[in-house]
């Protein structure tokens, strides 16, 4: 028998279906995942950044590298879509895409989170202090094209820390996603909060683990890429060796004009279930 769901946050949802409209209620959801490998190292490279960027910002630069395709990132998500279309009918389905975002042995003692219409809802209760779900598109940066994208899924393991300090956030955005906030109203929230100490500070330590094979984070090429998240407070990219020649770390400007964040990704070579997956 399936225990009820607790929701995390609840908010209504209001009418109307445009971003510019502060009451609708269509989002697009996209979170950015590649494959590497098949458009040789340059290509990899860029298709890794544009993950790192918060999903979107990145794309942009990806996009822009390849003529006639920047337009088709942007037109076609430039206002919410319908909530049905960020939904994931099947629950079990979504804990399961959840789930496979780190190894087994960390997930399956995680707790569980799924999107539902009007909050992110505890689907199982865990045991280990991670916190697994499934993000969408408006984790994105401000300006990412792809902000709106109902297809994005992105699975994300949270760590202790970054589950206490950095997943708070998520429940934020969405709680004005599903009140049918725009874009900038949702930015905006999302700083406004975190002056007001409604979301916490961040926790030494804080980290996320995005490995999952079945993730679909940007509309371009392979989709998806497996990597982790390491989040610290805003420094010079370069004390990380972020975005240097040859190096791995990449510098996301997931938080940009949000919170003072800054998330650094680095590509790893496996899946969550251990296969081998593409890297730069």
């Amino acid at each position: 028998m399936r225990k009820s769901a607790t929701a995390v946050s609840l908010q209504p949802a209001g009418s109307g279906n445009q971003e510019t409209s502060s009451k609708g209620f269509n989002h697009q959801v996209s979170t950015v995942y590649w494959n590497p490998y098949r458009r040789g190292k340059s290509m990899n490279r860029k298709m890794v950044r544009t993950i790192t960027l918060g999903t979107f910002a990145l794309v942009a630069v990806l996009c822009a590298a390849r003529p006639g395709r920047a337009a088709d990132a942007k037109t076609p998500y430039a206002s919410m879509a319908p909530l049905d279309q960020y939904l994931m009918a099947d629950r079990n389905a979504e804990i399961a895409l959840a789930r496979s975002a780190a190894p087994d042995a960390i997930s399956r003692d995680a707790k569980i989170l799924v999107l539902g219409r009007y909050a992110y809802e505890t689907a199982v209760e865990g045991k280990n202090g991670f916190v697994c779900v499934v993000e969408r598109g408006w984790m994105s940066p401000s300006d990412a094209p792809e902000f709106w994208n109902p297809k994005i899924r992105g699975p994300i393991c949270f760590n202790p820390p970054a589950a206490r300090s950095v997943l708070p956030a998520t429940y934020k955005r969405t709680e004005m996603v599903l009140a049918g906030r725009t874009r900038a109203e949702i930015i905006e929230g999302n700083k406004a909060a975190f002056e007001k100490g409604e979301l916490p500070p961040l926790e030494p330590g804080a980290m996320s683990y995005m490995m999952s094979k079945g993730a679909y984070l940007t509309d371009n090429d392979d989709h998806n890429v497996a990597h982790l998240m390491f989040y610290a407070p805003p420094l010079d990219g370069k004390a990380w060796g972020a975005d240097l020649p040859k190096s791995p770390v990449m510098l996301n400007p997931q938080f940009k004009g949000a919170q003072p964040i800054d998330v650094f990704v680095v590509p790893v070579g496996r899946w969550s279930d251990g296969s081998v997956a593409p890297v730069m």
